[in-house]
C-alpha cells in the first residue's frame, strides 16, 4: 500500500475529520443559513450586509487564545476547551431559532455574536490540538482533511437546513443543526491529549508574551510582516465573492430548495475533490508552488460569478439555469478547495508547536478580517454597484495576495 494511503487513512487523518466538521458547523450557519433565514423573512440586503459585523471574535480571538493555553480545563488543555465550547454551540444554536428576525432582531445579533465569540474560542483549540497532532510531513495532507470536513460541515446549515425550512418552522430547523454539533462534543471525550499539549506556560505573562516574541525572532521583523499582509489578501476577493452567495441565489430567482439541492451539493463535492487533490499534490508540488497554482484556479473561479450576474434574474428556473448554476459554483468550490487545503497548511506551517493555539489562533485572526469586516460592506457594495460590478470588483482584490507570493513563497522554493 502507498505511504499516502496508508496517512490518508490513519487515526490522525479520522480525527481531522471531526476537528473540520466541529469548526465548519457553526461559522457556516452564520455564513448561509442566517441570511437565508433573515432574507426570508424581509430582512434587507443592507442589514444583512452588516450581520457580517459578529464574526469580529474570528479576527479578535488571538486576544484571548493565551488562556486556552495556560489554564487547563479537567478533560486536558485541548480537550477540555473543545468540550465546552461544543457544548455551549449546541445549546446556543437551539436557542437561536426561538427568536423572531422581525420583532427580536437585537437580541438575534447579540446571540449570534456570542455564537461567534464561542466559535471562535473553539477554532484555537480545534486548531491547536490538529496542529499538534500532526507531525512536519502530514501537515498538507491532514490539513486538506480538516478543510474537507469543515466544507462537508457546511452542507448542514446550507443544505438540509434549507431544505428543512420549506417545511417545518424555523425552530425545529435550528434544533436539528444544532445536534449536529454533538459529534465534536463526541471527539473530545474519545481522543487523547497530544503529547506536546501536556505541559502549559507557567505563567499568563508567558502564554502572552513568548508567541509573538518567537515569531518576530524567527522570521525577522520585514519577512514577518510580508507572511502577514499575505494571510490577509490571499483570500481576501473569494472571500468577499462568496459572502451574500445565498441571497444572491434568491435575487436569481432560485427557491430555497434549488440552493439547497444543486447549489450546496454541487458547491460540496467539487471542494472535497480540490481538498483532497490539493493535500496530495502538495506532497510532490511543496506548499509554495500550490499557493502560486491553486490561487490562480481561485481567482479566475470568481469570474463565474459575474457571468451568472450578468444574465441576471430568471423568470423561469428550467434543467438549463439549474445546470448553469451548478457549474459555476462546483467550479468556484474547486479553486476554493485547491486554494484553502494550501492556505492552512501554509498557516500551520508558520507555527512554532510550543506556541501552537496562540500563533495559530493569530493567523487565522488576521485572515478572517476580510469576512468580518470588509464582508459587512458588501451588502452596500451591490446596492450601489449592482451584482456583476461587485464580482468583478472582488477577482481585482484578489489579485494583492497573488503577487506577495514572490516574497513569502516563491515558487523556486517548492518545499520551503
Amino acid at each position: 500500500m502507498p505511504a499516502w494511503i496508508s496517512t490518508l487513512l490513519s487515526r490522525r487523518m479520522l480525527i481531522c475529520v471531526f476537528t473540520g466538521f466541529a469548526s465548519g458547523m457553526p461559522l457556516y450557519l452564520l455564513l448561509n443559513l442566517l441570511p437565508a433565514w433573515l432574507r426570508s423573512e424581509g430582512i434587507s440586503l443592507k442589514t444583512i450586509g452588516l450581520f457580517a459585523l459578529i464574526q469580529f471574535p474570528y479576527t479578535w480571538k488571538f486576544l484571548w487564545a493565551p488562556l486556552l493555553d495556560r489554564f487547563v480545563l479537567p478533560l486536558g488543555r485541548r480537550r477540555g476547551w473543545i468540550f465546552l465550547t461544543q457544548t455551549l454551540l449546541l445549546l446556543i444554536i437551539a436557542l437561536l431559532g426561538r427568536l423572531s428576525p422581525t420583532e427580536e432582531l437585537g437580541t438575534i445579533v447579540w446571540l449570534t455574536a456570542l455564537l461567534a465569540f464561542v466559535s471562535a474560542t473553539a477554532d484555537v483549540a480545534l486548531d491547536a490540538y490538529r496542529r499538534e497532532l500532526l507531525a512536519e510531513n502530514e501537515l498538507g495532507l491532514g490539513n486538506a482533511v480538516h478543510v474537507n470536513a469543515y466544507r462537508i460541515a457546511g452542507l448542514v446549515p446550507g443544505s438540509l437546513s434549507l431544505i428543512l425550512a420549506d417545511h417545518f418552522a424555523w425552530v425545529t430547523v435550528f434544533l436539528v443543526t444544532a445536534l449536529f454539533m454533538l459529534p465534536g462534543m463526541a471527539m473530545a471525550l474519545l481522543v487523547e491529549e497530544p503529547a506536546i499539549a501536556k505541559g502549559s506556560p507557567r505563567t499568563l505573562r508567558e502564554a502572552v508574551v513568548e508567541p509573538f516574541r518567537e515569531f518576530i525572532t524567527r522570521a525577522g521583523l520585514k519577512e514577518a510582516l510580508l507572511i502577514l499582509a499575505f494571510i490577509f489578501f490571499y483570500k481576501l476577493g473569494d472571500s468577499m465573492a462568496t459572502a451574500l452567495a445565498t441571497p444572491f441565489y434568491l435575487d436569481l430567482g432560485y427557491a430555497k430548495s434549488d440552493i439547497g439541492l444543486v447549489a450546496k451539493h454541487a458547491g460540496l463535492w467539487p471542494a472535497v475533490f480540490g481538498g483532497l487533490l490539493g493535500g496530495l499534490w502538495m506532497v510532490s508540488l511543496g506548499i509554495n508552488r500550490a499557493l502560486w497554482l491553486f490561487g490562480v484556479v481561485q481567482v479566475v473561479s470568481i469570474f463565474g460569478f459575474a457571468w451568472l450576474a450578468a444574465l441576471g434574474p430568471q423568470s423561469d428556473i428550467d434543467a438549463a439555469a439549474l445546470v448553469r448554476l451548478a457549474a459555476v459554483i462546483g467550479f468556484e468550490a474547486l479553486g476554493v478547495g485547491l486554494g484553502t487545503a494550501a492556505f492552512v497548511a501554509f498557516i500551520a506551517r508558520a507555527t512554532h508547536p510550543t506556541y501552537t493555539a496562540t500563533q495559530f489562533a493569530l493567523f487565522t485572526s488576521l485572515a478572517a478580517v476580510p469576512r468580518t469586516f470588509i464582508n459587512a460592506t458588501t451588502g452596500w457594495l451591490v446596492e450601489t454597484l449592482g451584482w456583476m460590478p461587485f464580482f468583478l470588483l472582488c477577482a481585482l482584490l484578489a489579485l494583492p495576495g497573488m503577487a506577495l507570493l514572490i516574497k513569502v513563497a516563491p515558487w523556486r522554493r517548492c518545499n520551503a
